[in-house]
């Protein structure tokens, strides 16, 4: 397979396994695959605007990667990438889960639907939100996530959305606003809209609102580097998100696994996971740095972050997982989506569980 590809003008690494590149994949001329972790499933298509390159990257069904350079990252059935793309390790798009031209992304989490415009930088963030591709959460085009600050620290992921509610694909969509921006750490609610042409520099945690952003006063006063004018939120920002990567990951490990039907699926599911980690040990790092800097604060959350290294175990809902079983294994969508009203209650119960043991503020 290697010698047929190259005769097309396509570089495949010597490390790469071609049984990990399914038949049917489209692979158009001037692409690299490299990395032996790099999965191709069947019917993904690469390259079909400008030449690709993809290292130690697992594509499920349907992928499309039209144009750019995708690292260390999970592209779960029907999800693409528009051309200029470039997206780093941790970046997990689930089901359909889609961006437009000239992307950045890194430790970006898309649950199913989610859809970014074009001009967009989207480090450090996850997302939810939707119920289908024409009821789904999106980020209009010329949107950043600004998660590095002026005290030189990136303990500054986003939370859009939530993994207990949102992983059941029935929660109302979130629009961010094109030509805008999130100063992170923040927390959107399900419903929001947040307008076009703002810097949303606050949390939404009320359902259904519409958030204009105030723009600043101009205005020049004193500054000092390392002083921290509202710490506890910052920190209470990041616990809330490390458990929601927690309990994604328990969703992955307890209902996902369910819906492995071949190697392109188990490629999928363990790159996953691995990004999964590789978020949270990155955020726990970022918030273990910030603390560090705070002073009087720093010994007590320090305990924190030792805690935080062993995310919580707990056994998922008994409802849910007896209709997991039950349901077709060929849609993943659809068996989440006809889940009783008892199932999603209790998932969405043991999900939060896991938030609130992981966000929970004494030591």
């Amino acid at each position: 397979m290697t010698d047929a590809f190259s005769r097309r003008g396509v570089f495949i690494g010597p490390e790469v396994n071609p049984a990990r590149i399914a038949p049917d994949a489209e692979v158009y001329p001037g692409c690299r695959i490299r990395g032996a972790k790099t999965s191709i499933g069947p019917g993904s298509v690469l390259g079909a605007e400008a030449p690709v390159t993809i290292e130690n990257c697992q594509l499920g069904r349907d992928v499309q990667l039209k144009g750019g350079f995708c690292s260390g990252a999970v592209f779960l059935d029907g999800a693409g990438m528009g051309s200029g793309a470039h997206v780093r390790e941790g970046t997990i798009f689930e089901e359909e889960a889609n961006a437009a031209h000239t992307v950045g992304l890194k430790q970006t989490v898309l649950l199913p639907f989610v859809t970014l415009g074009s001009l967009i930088n989207f480090c450090d963030i996850l997302m939810a939100g939707g119920t289908g591709r024409k009821n789904h959460s999106e980020v209009g085009s010329s949107y950043v996530h600004f998660n590095f600050t002026p005290h030189q620290d990136k303990a500054t992921a986003s939370l859009v959305g939530d993994v207990p509610r949102g992983v059941l694909l029935n929660q109302k969509p979130i629009f961010l606003g094109g030509q805008g921006g999130l100063v992170g750490p923040a927390r959107i609610a399900y419903g929001s809209v947040v307008a076009a042409g703002g810097i949303c520099r606050e949390d939404v945690v009320e359902e259904n609102q519409l958030h204009i952003p105030a723009v600043p006063a101009e205005k020049t006063v004193p500054f000092e580097t390392g002083v921290y004018k509202n710490i506890d939120r910052i920190v209470k920002n990041n616990l809330i998100y490390i458990g929601n990567i927690c309990a994604l990951k328990a969703w992955y490990e307890n209902v996902r696994v369910f819906f492995i039907r071949d190697e392109f699926d188990r490629a999928c599911h363990e790159g996953a996971l691995a990004n999964l980690d590789l978020i949270r040990k990155e955020r726990v790092q970022r918030l273990e740095q910030l603390v560090g800097k705070v002073g009087d604060l720093s010994r007590s959350w320090k305990k924190i972050c030792v805690r935080l290294k062993e995310p919580p175990r707990t056994g998922a809902d008994a409802q849910l997982m007896s209709e997991i079983k039950k349901a077709d294994k060929a849609d993943y969508i659809a068996a989440i989506q006809n889940l009783s009203e008892d199932a999603c209650a209790g998932t969405t119960a043991w999900l939060q569980g896991i938030v609130d043991e992981t966000a929970v503020l004494d030591g």
